[in-house]
């Protein structure tokens, strides 16, 4: 199971026989929802979501259909109630179930008796994963372990995403939603209590401020205000709270405090030495930030070959290494599976998994690591970590930045835990290590073409080499594909298949998926192609005609239709590690529709993988072997307007999202975009920005592409595309890397106004960066070409980056100079994004100088420019300044609704970047105000971003929330004075 972050719950696979439908959550702890895997389900009307909600509730149970009737209209249902109702039954078996045939009996929402009841896994229900946390934790605290058990309270009250059942009409509803609002206060009440025992008593008092007066008359609260106040040495506030809480219970009931609460009160009053604060409890172990037995239980191993078949002889062998009585071993095992390409590695390790997960009861994870992709796009192990960090259900914003840290944490949660990993396609031993667990009662299996050298010395690792097939294995694996009797009819060109595919599996699949698509085809006839079909895919083969795998993929491909043949040769064009349907239209030149029919048929081929809905994948092997092709049966006219068709359409389509993501700022002209070939548009600015996350790596890739066409200046103006995805999501390395390269072929192509462009957008990373002496010597250079092309814009763009930059450094004298020279520009030639912005920051430079009246009229001026042209990204930059002012004046409130409504801004554009850093001031203003927990959040927030980003204030962030937690006697005065530094 994998925890949703955006609900906190987890998802559910199938773990019985009766098959649930996998991959559902439900939320019910907020409006009711529904997802597959990360996708949105539309639940329809309120009165059909709250007869999903009844069958949640019921956990399993069923619900008649008078119960239902009365749940949704009460006491007044209308006439053709049941019809309806089941109307909305059926409605919301095609919403959980889609891919469901009309003979087959629905799965999650079943007939029984009179009525129906919901079959999903209680971990699916966000409902379920609440209470189980909280029972956990309740057992925890009979134990001692309390801040084992303040963790899972605060895990499973962060779960709930508002009112229970929100927006749902009907008796039941409301009846539930009292309940379990009273079940929340409850449990938080327990956390609270668990907190104070722990010694956090000063930690929680301002939530329990808010909490006694949202609820005046809940005495346990009170209690612990008073017991938290007087721990943290201010009695007399205790005191306070029990007059008060007195004089509600008299004027509202007329009756007097609890014996206990009255208890509490006479010893504060006479300084009870018992009550004095304890030392923190400490526990035997320690705790991880979440709590481990409670963490996702994930499934990842992909799909068991049906046909599998041989290996006996290797599976036994690692199977010997396990105890035979089913307990975890005593060491951790790691079995490293290698073997030339097509061997049958990741088939035997998936196989070997699915049949040992029934002893590794709390999960299995899968990665495919990349190692040897011709693009050299090898998966980092960081980001291997944080793939597994998600499907463990660690919330992002609690993943560390560094890769040391990640591998401890992702250490951490494997401790006690009975999980089998397999790691496929590993390039070395760097790539593995941070990935293997620590503690005993795991075991990870490694694919990998290398021999992992360092893993069997250091590690332990337990190798195994596999060989081609045996002559009867691979008989047996064509029997269970193409079937006995056509095999037997004719043995001698089957004994001949077998031996011209060298007995590799990946060679046999190809061969018999091209016999069984061919039923009519004698097996002589395939024999002969094999044989006839010589190649040289040099890298791989053994020298002799029987270890050819060209052959074998030429046997394929020779058998596709001509169009489908083309589009496989041209994928060798591709430079990027996977491709989607519209890209490959665009590198074909053909329609979408059409393109989407030969991708299927190169997949059933198995010439290619679609590794998720719509992406696309060739394998190493097949890559190297379409690229050959392509290069010997497309003229070179041919492949120049297929690789500019690509380019262009990745061009142009990052050119659509970029007038997205900043609509207000000069784009670059382009030429037309080629004959079929037709980029995407964007109707909105989030698509935009999941379409240029999900297509990065392409794009990265088609810049270095591009450099080296001869088309270059594609190079560049990809690169300008990009500027706003690159700054708003803080792709930092990417945005330099692209950019060197596309510097350096303007450069060398003597493109003057490709160089400007990139001299000047550059040198904003660079200054994100704080590499302000490159940066300033970027945008001179830039004002120089602009100047010399009679670029205005460009020249103005340059002096208010060159002004930023001053500004970021701190010299003020020469930031107000440019920025006020390019404000004069802006206005010249009626650029509101760059005279907003000007003024903007002018009003920086004057608050930084203390001169805040001036401040603040230019950055009025600003918003009012900025808002009038829909800006906003520069509304909530101007916005985070005006906070900056009022929380220098001491105007707290003013500061923190200032920094709120530029947050509001800041995430409606996606500006990750700016948002980090105006956590960081809304956290140093409600600290200077005491709120000081709400400052801890804040900047945990802000460090969250920061470390996602690779902020250089990360560290800085970082201080202050471990000055906050030391409680050192400078802590506010130091950070409450940083947002005006």
């Amino acid at each position: 199971m994998r925890r949703n972050t955006s609900t906190g719950v987890v998802n559910a696979t199938r773990e019985d026989s009766e098959g649930p439908e996998e991959s559902l959550c439900f939320a019910l702890l907020g409006p009711v929802r529904a997802w597959r895997g990360t996708h949105e389900l539309d639940l329809g009307s309120p009165q059909q979501r709250v007869v999903l909600a009844v069958l949640l509730l019921r956990r399993g149970r069923p619900v008649t259909v008078a119960e239902l009737v009365d749940a949704v209209w009460g006491d007044e249902p209308p006439p053709a109630a049941v019809s309806v109702l089941r109307t909305y039954a059926s409605r919301l078996r095609k919403v959980l179930e889609p891919g469901r045939d009309a003979g087959q009996p629905p799965r999650v929402v079943v007939s029984a008796a009179d009525g129906y009841r919901a079959r999903v896994p209680e971990g699916s229900v966000d409902l379920n994963v609440f209470e189980q946390r909280v029972a956990e934790a309740k057992r925890l605290r009979a134990t001692g372990a309390l801040s084992a058990a303040a963790d899972l309270l605060r895990a499973a009250l962060d779960g709930w995403e508002g009112t229970p059942l929100a927006g749902l009409p009907g008796p039941l509803a409301e009846a539930e939603r009292s309940r379990l609002a009273e079940e929340r206060l409850a449990t938080l009440e327990t956390r609270l209590d668990t907190e104070v025992r722990l010694g956090r008593h000063s930690e929680v008092i301002a939530e329990l401020a808010a909490l006694t007066g949202e609820h005046p008359l809940r005495e346990p609260l009170c209690r612990l205000l008073m017991l938290a106040l007087y721990r943290s040495g201010r009695q007399a506030e205790a005191l306070a709270v029990f007059r008060r809480t007195r004089g509600t219970l008299v004027a509202e009931l007329g009756i007097n405090p609890s014996a206990s609460l009255q208890e509490l009160h006479g010893r504060i009053l006479t300084a009870d030495p018992a009550l004095a604060p304890t030392p923190p409890e400490t526990e035997a172990e320690p705790w991880l930030p979440l709590a481990a037995g409670h963490l996702a239980r994930p499934a990842q191993l992909p799909v068991d070959l049906a046909t599998f078949t041989g290996r006996q002889a290797e599976l036994d062998q690692i199977q010997a290494l396990l105890p035979s009585d089913g307990t975890p071993p005593a060491t951790v095992l790691i079995n490293a599976i290698g073997g030339m390409a097509g061997v049958g590695k990741t088939t035997l390790a998936v196989h070997l998994a699915h049949r040992l997960a029934h002893r590794y009861p709390d999960g299995q994870l899968y990665i495919n690591l990349r190692g040897f992709d011709p693009t050299g796009s090898a998966m980092p192990p960081g980001e291997a970590i944080r793939v597994f960090l998600d499907a463990l259900g660690v919330p992002s914003q609690r993943i560390p930045a560094h890769l040391d840290v990640q591998a401890a944490l992702y250490r951490s949660l494997l401790a006690n835990r009975r999980m089998l990993l397999l790691l496929d396609n590993a390039r070395d031993t760097e790539q593995v290590r941070p990935l293997l667990p620590a503690a005993p009662g795991c075991l990870a299996i490694v694919t990998s073409r290398n021999q992992l050298t360092g893993l069997i010395v250091s590690e332990g690792t337990r190798p195994l080499t596999l060989d081609p097939l045996s002559r009867a294995e691979a008989h047996e694996f064509l029997v269970r594909r193409v079937g006995a009797a056509r095999l037997a009819a004719e043995p001698r060109a089957t004994d001949e298949i077998i031996t011209r595919c060298a007995r590799l599996p990946l060679a046999l699949a190809i061969i018999a998926a091209r016999a069984t698509a061919h039923p009519g085809f004698p097996l002589e006839a395939i024999a002969e192609e094999l044989r006839a079909g010589r190649g040289s895919l040099d890298a791989f083969t053994g020298g002799e005609p029987a270890t050819d795998v060209r052959a074998v993929f030429s046997s394929s491909y020779e058998a596709l239709s001509a169009p489908a043949a083309r589009l496989f040769r041209l994928l060798g064009l591709h430079p990027g590690p996977d491709l989607s349907a519209p890209a490959a239209a665009a590198l074909a030149g053909l329609p979408l529709r059409g393109t989407r029919g030969l991708l299927a048929e190169l997949t059933r081929a198995h010439l290619l993988t679609e590794h998720s809905p719509g992406r696309y994948a060739l394998h190493d092997l097949l890559r190297a072997y379409a690229a050959e092709r392509v290069a010997t049966e497309e003229t070179p006219q041919d492949r120049d307007r297929a690789a500019e068709r690509l380019l262009r359409w990745y061009l142009h389509t990052a050119d659509a999202a970029y007038a997205h993501l900043a609509p207000h700022r000069h784009r670059v002209p382009l030429q037309a975009p080629p004959p079929n070939c037709h980029p995407l548009t964007f109707p909105t600015h989030d698509e935009a920005l999941t379409w240029c996350e999900a297509e990065r790596p392409n794009l990265v890739a088609a810049v270095h592409q591009a450099a080296a066409s001869p088309r270059p200046r594609l190079a560049w103006q990809l690169v300008a595309a990009l500027w706003g995805f690159f700054y708003l999501r803080a792709h930092l390395h990417d945005w330099l890397d692209t950019g060197r390269t596309a510097l350096h072929t303007a450069r060398a192509t003597r493109d003057r106004v490709g160089e400007a462009r990139i001299l000047n957008d550059m040198a904003v990373a660079l200054t994100m960066t704080h590499r302000f002496d490159e940066a300033i010597d970027h945008l001179k250079q830039a004002m120089t070409r602009c100047r010399e092309l009679g670029d205005t814009p460009g020249r103005s763009r340059a002096m208010g980056n060159l002004g930023n930059t001053y500004l970021q450094l701190g010299r003020l004298d020469r930031a107000a100079a440019y920025i006020r020279r390019s404000l004069v520009l802006d206005r010249a030639h009626g650029s509101a994004w760059g005279e907003g912005l000007a003024l903007a920051k002018l009003g920086d430079i004057y608050q930084r100088l203390g001169r805040f009246d001036q401040a603040i009229d230019h950055l009025e001026r600003s918003l009012a420019i900025l808002r009038a042209g829909g800006n906003r990204w520069g509304e909530g930059v101007t916005l985070d300044i005006l906070g900056t002012i009022h929380h220098r004046l001491h105007r707290h409130d003013d500061a923190i609704r200032h920094y709120r409504q530029a947050l509001g801004a800041l995430r409606d554009v996606g500006n990750r970047w700016d948002e980090g850093e105006t956590l960081g001031h809304l956290a140093d203003t409600l600290l200077a105000a005491g709120d000081l927990e709400a400052a801890r959040t804040g900047w945990r927030q802000a460090l969250a971003v920061f470390e996602e980003c690779g902020h250089p204030d990360t560290e800085v962030i970082r201080g202050r929330l471990r000055r906050l937690d030391e409680r050192g006697p400078d802590a506010a005065g130091a950070s409450s004075d940083a947002a005006g530094a």
